[in-house]
C-alpha cells in the first residue's frame, strides 16, 4: 500500500509492498508459511483510530498554547519569518524520517504555533475577528470533508490521488515561482491583495487544502487496517496537522481578501 500523502509514504509503515527484486517463493515455500500458525500482534502493538485522533489532538493543544503566548507577547515578523523557516525544515525532517520521532513531531507543531500566533496577530490587527473567522472556517471544512469521506461520497481512487497530487505539485511550483518573481522586482502577483485572480487562486488552494484531507483519512483508515506499528500514529497525526495549518493559513488570506478594501 502506497500513500499518496508525502508525510505519510514511509517504506515498512504506510508504504510498502515487495520491491522489484523481490524472489518468488516456490509452491512448497509458500505451502510451508501456510501451515505455520497465525501471528497474533501484541496487544496495543497496533496502530488505531483511536490513536491517531489522540496524536493529533495533543498536537493541536502544543499548537494552540504556543500560537497563544505568541500573540500574547505580540513578537515580531522576524520572529514569524524565523519560525515559518524552523517549521518547514521540521516538516521535511518528519516527511523523510524512517523511524517517526515524537518530539520532533511535538517541536513541529510548537514552532509552526509560533507562526501561526504572530500570523494570525498581524492580520486580526487590520481584519479584526479573522482568526476566529479562519478557526471556524477550518473546524468546518474539516468536519464537512470527514463526513463525505465516511459516507462515501467521496473516496480517494487511483484516479483522484493523480489529480489531487498533480494540482498539489503545480500549485506548490506557482507559489514557488511569484515568490520569487516578488522577491526579486518581477511582476509577481500580490496573493494577499484583494482582486479577482487572486480570489480565484485563494478558493483553489482553499478547495484543494479541503479534499486534501480526503487522502490523509484514506492512508490513515488503510494503515489501521494493515496493523502498522502503533508508534506511526505520530506520522499519521503530523500528516493531519500539516494539511490542517495549510487549511487554516489559505482560510486566513481567503477571509483577508474578501473583507480587504
Amino acid at each position: 500500500m502506497q500513500s499518496s500523502n508525502p508525510v505519510l509514504s514511509r517504506a515498512g509503515a504506510f508504504g510498502g509492498g515487495a520491491g522489484l527484486g523481490a524472489q518468488t517463493a516456490s509452491a512448497s515455500q509458500l505451502q510451508d508459511m501456510y501451515d505455520q500458525p497465525t501471528y497474533v500482534a501484541p496487544a496495543g502493538a497496533r496502530m488505531t483510530i483511536d490513536d491517531v485522533v489522540a496524536k493529533t489532538a495533543m498536537l493541536l493543544v502544543v499548537l494552540v498554547a504556543t500560537a497563544t503566548a505568541a500573540w500574547t507577547l505580540d513578537l515580531g515578523i522576524p520572529i514569524m519569518i524565523g519560525a515559518a523557516l524552523v517549521g518547514f525544515g521540521l516538516a521535511l525532517v518528519n516527511s523523510f524520517k524512517k523511524v517517526v520521532s515524537p518530539p520532533l513531531v511535538i517541536a513541529y507543531a510548537a514552532v509552526e504555533g509560533v507562526f501561526l500566533g504572530i500570523l494570525s496577530n498581524v492580520l486580526a490587527s487590520a481584519f479584526p475577528g479573522i482568526a476566529l473567522q479562519a478557526v471556524l472556517g477550518t473546524s468546518a471544512t474539516f468536519a464537512v470533508m470527514l463526513a463525505l469521506y465516511k459516507s462515501g461520497r467521496v473516496r480517494a481512487t487511483p484516479k483522484f490521488r493523480k489529480i489531487m497530487l498533480g494540482m498539489t505539485g503545480g500549485y506548490m511550483v506557482f507559489l514557488l515561482i511569484n515568490l520569487g518573481f516578488n522577491a526579486f522586482g518581477g511582476n509577481g502577483i500580490n496573493l494577499w491583495e484583494r482582486g479577482l485572480l487572486s480570489f480565484a487562486i485563494s478558493i483553489f488552494a482553499v478547495g484543494l487544502a479541503s479534499f486534501f484531507l480526503i487522502l490523509d483519512f484514506d492512508i490513515i483508515e488503510k494503515g489501521v487496517a494493515a496493523g502498522v506499528p502503533e508508534r506511526e500514529s505520530w506520522r499519521a497525526a503530523f500528516g493531519l496537522m500539516v494539511t490542517l495549518i495549510w487549511l487554516y493559513i489559505e482560510m486566513l488570506r481567503l477571509i483577508a481578501i474578501l473583507r480587504g478594501d
